[in-house]
């Protein structure tokens, strides 16, 4: 650890490190690895940000695509966030979108950059209609942990906590991170790679609420399915992607300050 002492940040993943639930393509997307940016720059005023992450990329693309820029920018902290989207895929060799993960830790540790990556939280407890993934998602967990512990990679343990699956800390989609749950995550990040002033506040329980039951819930169930399974399913039979024509938002090092 670097006790915080980073000034290059680059990120590398998807549409959660890209930031989708967090703001909107009008107004502009946050994100986690933005507030983490944010936390960081707070310690180190002179940061440097870049954030590589597109939408809709599965774990392959982000290193085929992402790794060299990345290693170009020559980060001294690195987060490689991916893999959700290769688990949502009806066909997925789990083994080897960790492989794909592991390529990136090997890479940029080699590199001379700290790395952080997180777990992925039940998401059959988010929405019922995918408790079928939930074997995924803990091999893909379980290899996550390994490849990082052989790397030195930090890892933000999302998944071990249930605040991570109340839906106040979901998007309408759940699929994505609310504003709240993106601002949870950076937390995570930030304690796992030992931040100063980070701690495990983001780990707390939200206040109590009640939950929808029994005909509400079925009919929030199939709303859902109505407004987001679907037309997910319509894109990937078209063998489109939320992506298609999208390109990183921040490719090159900046100071946090410029453009946020």
């Amino acid at each position: 650890m670097r006790n915080g002492e980073y000034l290059r940040y680059v990120a590398l993943g998807d549409s959660q490190t890209e930031g989708v639930g967090d703001g909107d393509d009008v107004i502009g997307l946050r994100g986690w690895a933005d507030r983490l940016a944010e936390h960081l720059a707070a310690v180190n005023p002179g940061l440097q940000y870049a954030n590589l992450a597109v939408r809709g990329r599965v774990a392959g693309q982000v290193r085929a695509e992402q790794l060299g820029p990345a290693l170009a920018l020559r980060p001294d902290l690195a987060t490689v966030v991916a893999g959700v989207n290769d688990l949502l895929r009806p066909r997925v060799d789990v083994v080897e979108v960790a492989g794909q993960l592991e390529e990136m830790f090997a890479a940029l540790t080699a590199a001379g950059a700290q790395v952080a990556t997180l777990t992925i939280p039940d998401v059959g407890k988010i929405a019922p209609l995918a408790r079928p993934l939930r074997s995924r998602v803990s091999q893909l967990n379980t290899l996550i942990r390994a490849a990082a512990a052989r790397h030195g990679v930090a890892v933000a343990e999302i998944a071990q906590h249930a605040v991570a699956t109340d839906p106040r800390l979901w998007s309408v989609d759940r699929l994505h991170a609310s504003s709240l749950g993106h601002a949870r995550i950076a937390a995570a990040v930030a304690q796992a790679i030992g931040l100063p002033r980070s701690d495990n506040t983001w780990t707390h329980p939200l206040p109590a609420h009640v939950l929808p039951g029994g005909l509400q819930a079925a009919g929030a169930e199939l709303r859902w399915a109505a407004a987001f399974l679907g037309p997910w399913l319509g894109r990937r039979l078209r063998g489109r992607s939320s992506g298609d024509g999208r390109t990183a938002k921040r490719p090159d090092l900046l100071p946090w300050s410029a453009g946020m």
